[in-house]
Parts: C-alpha cells; sequence; structure tokens
C-alpha cells in the first residue's frame, strides 16, 4: 500500500499487526505466539496488591473485578478513594465487578442503544486486565477511561473489552470503573476531602496499575492513558497529577475530549448540590448518605431537567475548581508540569453534537433568530457575522445545522485545536492530531460523524457493537479498512508514541507552520489546517 491520499485502505488483520510491529521492532505474530493454550490452567499471579486467579479467553490471559481501591460506602461516600484492605489467599478475578450506579432504560437510546447495564453498585472501584501472558516481557501499557457524560458507562462493557489491542499490539490493557453522576461529582466542601471523587478512583487506579502492573507482564515505565468524550477530560485532569516518583503515564490518547466546558468553582459547584438536596427533600450530606443509591440515582432525571440549557449540551454533574484535586482546567494541566512531558494523540469527530441534539424534534424545529441569541454567548455582536460564516461553511444548512455546528466546535473542535496549538508553540512533546469524518447513514444521515462513531473503528470490534443503531447501514468494507487502519495507528502510538504505519499515508505531528491534522474517512488523507477556517472566524474573540 502506497501512501496515496487517493486510495482507499482495506487492510486484512495481519496488515494491523504487521504495520505495528514493523515501528516497535517487534516480529509480526509475536502477540499470537506468546498467547497462553487454551487448555492451560486458570492462571495466577502474585502481584503486589495480592494473589489473583484469572482466566484465558481468546488465547489471551483475563483478570477481572480486581479492587483497586476500599468500597466507597456508608461513611466513605463523597470522600476520596481509600488504599483497598488486600484479601487473604487467592481472590477470584474471573468475573467483572458491578458497574458505577447510573441511570438505565431497559431498551436503551437511539444512538448507541444502551451505554452501562445491570448489575450495578456502590462497591464498584475494580479494574480488569487483558494481558498475552502473565510473565516478565515488560509490554507497553494501555489504561482505557471510559466516557459517558459524567453519569453512564463501565470499563466492564463489552465495546471497551481489551481483547483487540492485547492480542493485535501485544499490549497489556487495563479498563477501570469509577464513581460517576452524584456519588462522584457532587461537591460538599467537607473540610480536608475536596471533592472530584471520581478523579481520586482514577488517581488510585492509575496507582495500582504502577505499583502492580509488571506481574500481568506490563510495563510500569510505559502506560498510556486512554479515552473518549468524559474518559478524555479524565485523562487530561490526570495530566497534572504529581505523584512521588515515576510519572504515572506517559502518553495520553484524547478522544472527543470536552474541553469546552466551564468548570464551576466551590461556590457555583455547592449551588448544584443545594439544587440535589433540594430534588430530595435532603438538608445536608450527613442525611444523603443515609439514602439508597437508588434513590440519589432516580434524582439524576430532574438534575437533567433543572441544570440543562437550551442550546448547551446537558450535563447535571461536573468536575469542580476545589484547589485541593483540581486548581486548573484540564486543558491547562498538558501545557505544564508533568503534563508537558506527555505525547499526546487527540482529535474529534466532525459532527460532535449530533449525537445528543440530531435526532431531538425540538432542534430540528430550531428558528434562526433562536440559535442566533445561542451565538451571541460565543460571539457576542458578532453573532450575525458568525451565522453567514456557519451557512457559507454549510451550503444549504438550516439553523439547526448552524447550531450543530456551533455546540460542535464550542464543546470539542476549538478547544482540542488550542490545546494543539499551544503545545506545537511549547515545542515539547510531540502532539498529533486527527479527525473522525467519516458519516454513518443511520436515522437518514441526521448523525453524520457524531460523537461516540470512532469508537468501534478505534477498537476494531465492530462485533461488540450490535446493540447500537448509529452504525446501521454503514458500508462493512469501508468498515474493516478505517478500522484496521486507526486500530494499527492507536497500537503504533501507544508503542513507540508516534501513529504512523505502512499501510497509511504520512502523519506529521501538529506544527503551527503546517498543522497537519489526519482525516479519517472513506479515504484516509493528512490535511493541513483543517480547521483554519473556523480557527480564523474566532480570532477576533480569542484571548
Amino acid at each position: 500500500m502506497t501512501d496515496d491520499p487517493s486510495r482507499r485502505k482495506v487492510l486484512k488483520k495481519s496488515t494491523v499487526l504487521a504495520g505495528a510491529a514493523l515501528l516497535s521492532g517487534i516480529p509480526a505474530g509475536h502477540a499470537a505466539q506468546a498467547a497462553p493454550r487454551a487448555d492451560e490452567p486458570s492462571p495466577v499471579v502474585d502481584a503486589p496488591a495480592g494473589r489473583l486467579r484469572g482466566v484465558v479467553e481468546g488465547g489471551l490471559t483475563v483478570f477481572k473485578g480486581v479492587p483497586y481501591a476500599a468500597p466507597p460506602v456508608g461513611a466513605l461516600r463523597w470522600r476520596p478513594a481509600q488504599p483497598h484492605p488486600g484479601w487473604p489467599g487467592t481472590r477470584d478475578a474471573t468475573a467483572f465487578g458491578p458497574s458505577a450506579p447510573q441511570p438505565y432504560r431497559e431498551g436503551g437510546d437511539q444512538v448507541l442503544g444502551t451505554h452501562g447495564s445491570p448489575p450495578f453498585d456502590e462497591d464498584c472501584l475494580t479494574l480488569n486486565v487483558w494481558t498475552p501472558r502473565a510473565d516478565n516481557a515488560k509490554r507497553p501499557v494501555m489504561v482505557w477511561i471510559h466516557g459517558g457524560g459524567f453519569v453512564s458507562g463501565s470499563g466492564s462493557l463489552p465495546i471497551y473489552s481489551g481483547e483487540t489491542f492485547a492480542r493485535d499490539g501485544d499490549l497489556v490493557v487495563v479498563t477501570i470503573n469509577y464513581r460517576l453522576g452524584p456519588l462522584g461529582y457532587l461537591y460538599f466542601d467537607e473540610a480536608g476531602t475536596g471533592g472530584n471523587f471520581w478523579l481520586t478512583d482514577q488517581l488510585a487506579a492509575l496507582r495500582w496499575v504502577r505499583d502492580n502492573i509488571a506481574a500481568f507482564g506490563g510495563d510500569p515505565d510505559d502506560i498510556t492513558l486512554a479515552g473518549q468524550s468524559g474518559g478524555a477530560f479524565s485523562v487530561a485532569a490526570l495530566g497534572g497529577a504529581r505523584p512521588q516518583g515515576r510519572p504515572l503515564f506517559r502518553r495520553a490518547i484524547l478522544q472527543s475530549p470536552p474541553l469546552g466546558l466551564q468548570i464551576p468553582t466551590r461556590t457555583e459547584s455547592l449551588q448544584r448540590s443545594a439544587t440535589f438536596l433540594d430534588i430530595l427533600g435532603a438538608k445536608d450530606v450527613a442525611q444523603l448518605r443515609t439514602l439508597p443509591w437508588q434513590q440519589l440515582m432516580g434524582a439524576t432525571v430532574e438534575m437533567f431537567k433543572r441544570t440543562g440549557r437550551w442550546g448547551y449540551w446537558s450535563t447535571p454533574f461536573l468536575p469542580v475548581l476545589d484547589e485541593v484535586t483540581l486548581d486548573r482546567h484540564p486543558a491547562d494541566l498538558l501545557l505544564s508540569g508533568p503534563g508537558a512531558d506527555i505525547d499526546i494523540l487527540i482529535g474529534c469527530t466532525r459532527e460532535e453534537a449530533n449525537f445528543a441534539f440530531g435526532l431531538d424534534p425540538t432542534y430540528a424545529a430550531a428558528t434562526k433568530d433562536q440559535v442566533l441569541a445561542r451565538l451571541r454567548d460565543t460571539f457576542g455582536n458578532r453573532a450575525s457575522e458568525a451565522y453567514g460564516a456557519y451557512e457559507e461553511a454549510r451550503p444549504g444548512a438550516r439553523p439547526v445545522d448552524v447550531l450543530m455546528d456551533l455546540i460542535s466546535d464550542d464543546l470539542f473542535r476549538m478547544p482540542c485545536l488550542a490545546l494543539a496549538e499551544r503545545r506545537a508553540a511549547a515545542r515539547k512533546r510531540p502532539v498529533w492530531a486527527y479527525q473522525f469524518d467519516l458519516p454513518t447513514p443511520a436515522h437518514g444521515g441526521r448523525l453524520a460523524a457524531a460523537h461516540c462513531l470512532e469508537l468501534p473503528f478505534v477498537f476494531d470490534n465492530f462485533d461488540k457493537w450490535s446493540q447500537a443503531p448509529f452504525l446501521t447501514g454503514l458500508d462493512p468494507r469501508i468498515c474493516e479498512g478505517l478500522a484496521s487502519t486507526m486500530h494499527a495507528a492507536w497500537i503504533s502510538f501507544i508503542r513507540t508514541g508516534d501513529p504512523n504505519h505502512q499501510a497509511m499515508p504520512n502523519w506529521q505531528r501538529y506544527e503551527r507552520d503546517s498543522r497537519t491534522t489526519m482525516s479519517l474517512d472513506t479515504v484516509t488523507a493528512a490535511t493541513n489546517d483543517l480547521a483554519g477556517y473556523w480557527r480564523r472566524l474566532r480570532r477576533p474573540t480569542a484571548s
């Protein structure tokens, strides 16, 4: 395969592994050769945290439901994650632990189908490990943090299985559960606790990986932290971690990070917590600690109603600038301190906002005046000029199309671009940028290249996405080709810090003079300054 961007890349699985192996210096097929036989006895590891018995699945050694912190229940509800006390003897790690409590609707939605299924329980701080073999190979490690708008998701979902990355890339893969919704994001300003309990969970999980992953065949000094949406936001927040000793991770993959979120202050977060207390008729956090978690989840629906704003992605629960666990916007944490030394792969989908709004009839009926009012929040007295620019960029655009592009830009694309620009200007560690441009024909094309659509391509595991309506109608040949290209690029980045492999066009790092961005579509092509039109449109109001 040449680097000619006009050719469609339809690659085979062997090409994925061979392409990654060429860059990493590992012989193609190494992962398959190292995998244990299906008839081997249940694998057992003696990790510093304790002895674990796993299972062999698909030629990989897998450990599920491993606790990395104490159960955050009772008096530990709304407290920072605490060390797990350990266990006597050999702990069974052959079944996933419960997912974090979250809203659940039987049958799911029209986009993803489902994004979190029972069982749910507050005792949810567990992780899962996939490895070719629990040996001394010191393989690169990928730690995946799921997204879900800070309210849903699980590291045990089949769509996030570490199987494909572990097998195709000879990697050790870890997925985690962490506290969500009111249990992870409410803030009460209790003395000495701070907030962002979700972040304390993730830090505890990363420390567990650093201290234990060598027992599973992983290299604790070669960890890539990856996530999508709220998970990518988490990756950025963790970039500011200042642990004693070696860093917690050396590379970061941020897929659709909502870096345009305005993070509330302590005062603003207390106001939001007061709203939650009011919904439940509780007087304080002490009373909330006595309520079953099911009752807290029931109040989440009302929180969506009370905190939502027209033309904005609804996020009833948000991180807090508590000055204890988080003192700056996560995007800033990747520009100085430990975050400045992390290699970054970052990107968005072309029509992020269509995920949340594209199928909503109330937004389909939006008027130009409504959209202009929303544009004023971003552009002030230049709202009419901006509306015209969005119309020009999308001939025949309806008001809802302008609104979708605006929300996508405000929350995702422009903040990601700003981070890439600032990282490139600093000229330290490289940043690689992409945009996922393949539209789905599902729902009459109204979703386009929506938020989350890149996930099955990154994991190259379409067989795990049968419940997802947004994949309906996609050409399997195109899916196979683009998934192979992207999956190999992610593996290459995890292994080497460079996403290039022989079966795709040359992908240059993002620099201020070229602004190279990889367009991931039916034709994969490197483009210069892909978002330049929007960058120039916003320049007069840039801070």
